[in-house]
């Protein structure tokens, strides 16, 4: 009983994390290009981020049920893979690069139950091929690895075709114009954007700790609870089926996400607004928009895909638009390293924090 609450603690700090480090996700653009202040900016992002957390669960299921054989996962197994989804974001976050807070905790996951079970690669879901449509499919090959190429793709196709677009329609309105009325149109689509990051990234943390009570009750941790904990109850699905996320479960991983959001993360919002490429309101406004189109698509088909990735893609898209010389390549760089570095490391910290458990079992 007292792990599964640890579990459930620990999930509620990396999603308080992933807030303040994915804020930036959110409202980079709409501070660089000096819209909004970053304390309104903050704000705007920590409501919005509240009020997506409450919006589907597709994303929490695909998390709860369809990486990882649930028979290995103990509450040993879930509090080692936040920590090593925790410390990557807090390496990332002192380095200021915008890495995926969804792909720190997948690779956790994944690292925390082969640990878990020796070693024997067979407890991961690469891949269940859908019957209907490949996105109905699970496993990491449709649900993490298939997405992680594709999403930020369609970010910078997206980004780059409106930009052109935009650029083509106004090519002969004054500068002060645009600057005005895409100022105001950017404040709609970073508040798009904020909505789309709570929809998606609040999502997995709901997944973990509804992962956490499965295994509690089926464990039998849960046998002797009092009647005002009756609500931790939590039965396997049955086969073939997602595990159905309590309303408390989504209220406070809301709640938790938006005061991280409030904390604010400048080192982030740093590398994205300022040193990748410079923003007017009309390059915020065509990233925010393609990013936050591409996370709904998403959110809809239960796919967690990186908020971090799409916007940064979107952003590079834009940029592109302009003139290719305007992105600043070997900022680029970096971030790519980081998203590549992601999982793999967040996997091997939560690998080395289940060994460290396994030594003071003994």
């Amino acid at each position: 009983m007292t792990l599964i609450l640890l579990v459930i603690f620990v999930a509620l700090v990396f999603e308080y994390i992933n807030g303040f480090h994915d804020t930036a996700n959110s409202i980079a653009t709409v501070v660089s290009t000096k819209v909004l202040t970053p304390r309104q900016a903050v704000l705007l992002a920590a409501v919005t981020n509240l009020v997506g957390a409450m919006i589907g669960t597709a994303v929490a299921k695909t998390i709860a049920s369809g990486l990882v054989e649930t028979s290995i996962v103990t509450s040993e197994v879930l509090v080692c893979a936040l920590l090593g989804g925790i410390v990557w974001n807090l390496i990332t976050w002192w380095f200021g690069l915008p890495s995926s807070s969804s792909h720190a905790l997948i690779g956790g996951l994944c690292g925390a139950a082969l640990a878990a079970a020796r070693g024997n690669w067979s407890v991961i879901i690469w891949s269940k091929p859908s019957d209907v449509h490949w996105w109905e499919g699970k496993g990491l090959l449709w649900k993490v690895i298939v997405p992680m190429v594709t999403s930020p793709m369609c970010g910078f196709i997206l980004g780059f075709t409106l930009m052109a677009l935009l650029y083509l329609v106004l090519q002969k309105a004054r500068p002060t114009f645009v600057n005005k009325v895409f100022g105001r149109l950017q404040m709609v689509s970073a508040g798009a954007m904020g909505l789309m990051h709570g929809t998606n990234d609040a999502q997995k943390t709901m997944g973990i700790i509804a992962l956490a009570l499965v295994t509690g009750t089926t464990t039998g941790a849960f046998d002797n609870l009092p009647p005002w904990l009756q609500f931790l109850h939590t039965p396997e699905p049955a086969k073939g089926k997602s595990v159905e996320i309590a309303l408390w479960i989504k209220v406070t991983c809301a709640i938790v996400m938006a005061a991280g959001t409030a904390a604010g993360g400048w080192r982030i919002i740093r590398t994205l607004g300022h040193k990748m490429v410079k923003l007017q309101p009309i390059n915020g406004f065509a990233a925010e928009t393609s990013s936050a189109l591409v996370i709904y698509t998403a959110t809809h088909f239960g796919i967690p895909v990186s908020t971090t990735h799409n916007i940064s893609a979107a952003i590079m898209g834009v940029g592109s638009a302009k003139r290719f010389s305007a992105i600043k390549w070997p900022v680029v760089e970096r971030i790519l390293w980081a998203w590549i570095l992601t999982i793999p490391v967040s996997g091997g910290l939560a690998w080395c924090f289940y060994e460290v458990v396994l030594l003071f079992k003994k």
